[in-house]
């Protein structure tokens, strides 16, 4: 069936696009018009003045709806996807947070079954750890150093998994960034005390991107009487490297949100939620649980660290626009276009173009979503207005 979407504006990889129209068939972008007369056949969509933007792409997300990507279970991954679709998340990398093999392997096997299915927005895994520094592990638990046979025998036996941070100060880490380059994996940085030097050598091993920027890992700091760069300003040295903001309101402030945006630009930022089980969900923490819910993030229950949001990905775009004053088309690139790219599926989403996968949504002047649809299909109970 043919769709025509009209009477919104359109981002466009050229920009905004007024009284235009997107037509859709067969799952995929058919063309998107500077025309909103309508086509013959098609069934049209009023945006009524609303924004007509691309999907968003979650490159880091632990959990929601309830559940936890770590419980390595089919309705594990099923609810929480579901729940940031809703948001308008059309493509997720489901990340598994510090994990003995066995469970990496669960999550594959699960991960594996959904990326075979028809109209999946599982596009691959993303696994954070568990070789990370135990001085900045956190909330996380069970780290290591890099374990060649462990990760190679991992990655021999599948093609699901798209990106995997560790800590690049740790032994082996390097050699671990290099087989990951050469297996076509996002590499990332995260949970470290990396300085220039650790980072510059990192980057040139294969660590080319920074996980959860500025949280985690150490600034500008003395040692006795002398002052040394941190992770953050090496990063920021490294002009090719690109990094993800957690854009929830909470983990960073907004003056962060903006000198990230201007120091490393729309091409080199993603937005994150870093969302554990509690997104989109009336559930809250067990009463003895490590976790309490504060102030709308996730925290450990002795205040000592955050340890994740409860954001969508619709919530960052709104941060950064209302809060931090990034243009709304630059906010949707960071959750679309950048992130589609890195993770290496930009040539089926992350823009409105013809061809590719027809991730659209609609946001209304507060830039709360109204609309979603999933590879053409619109998603139920994801707005409000169809």
């Amino acid at each position: 069936m043919l769709t025509q979407i009209i009477n919104g504006q359109i981002l466009t990889p050229q920009g905004w696009l007024k009284d235009g129209s997107v037509l859709v068939s067969d799952g995929k972008i058919l063309e998107v018009t500077n025309s909103d007369l309508a086509v013959i056949g098609a069934k049209v969509i009023d945006a009524k003045g609303m924004y007509i933007v691309p999907g968003f792409v979650a490159m880091n997300v632990h959990g929601g709806g309830g559940h936890d990507f770590k419980e390595c279970t089919e309705e594990a991954f099923r609810t929480a996807v579901a729940a940031h679709l809703k948001h308008g998340a059309t493509t997720i990398f489901p990340t598994l947070s510090a994990s003995p093999k066995e469970s990496i392997c669960k999550a594959v096997s699960i991960c594996e079954g959904l990326m075979a299915e028809k109209n999946s927005t599982v596009l691959g895994l993303h696994v954070e750890g568990p070789y990370l520094n135990t001085k900045m592990a956190g909330s996380l638990y069970d780290v290591k150093d890099p374990d060649k046979e462990e990760y190679t025998s991992i990655l021999e036996s599948t093609g699901c998994i798209k990106r995997w941070d560790a800590s690049p100060e740790l032994p082996g880490a390097h050699d671990f960034a290099r087989y990951l380059r050469s297996k076509g994996i996002l590499a990332a940085i995260t949970h470290t005390e990396a300085e220039f030097g650790d980072i510059k050598a990192a980057y040139a091993a294969g660590f080319t991107h920074a996980a959860q920027f500025y949280n985690a890992m150490p600034g500008f700091h003395k040692r006795r009487e002398y002052k040394y760069e941190g992770t953050v300003e090496s990063v920021f040295l490294m002009d090719d490297m690109t990094v993800e903001v957690i854009a929830d309101g909470k983990h960073l402030p907004s003056t962060i949100l903006r000198l990230v945006y201007k120091l490393k630009g729309v091409e080199r930022t993603c937005l994150v939620t870093d969302a554990l089980s509690y997104a989109a969900s009336d559930i809250k923490p067990d009463e003895d649980s490590r976790i309490i819910i504060e102030d709308g993030v996730c925290k450990l229950a002795d205040h000592s660290s955050l340890a994740g949001s409860i954001a969508t990905m619709d919530v960052l775009v709104r941060t950064m626009v209302q809060k931090a004053n990034i243009p709304l088309a630059d906010a949707i690139r960071m959750a679309s276009e950048t992130p589609a790219r890195l993770m290496g599926v930009a040539d089926r989403t992350g823009t409105l173009q013809r061809g590719k996968d027809a991730d659209i949504i609609i946001m209304d002047r507060n830039l709360a979503v109204r609309a979603v649809w999933s590879l053409g299909h619109l998603v139920p109970d994801a707005n409000t207005l169809y």
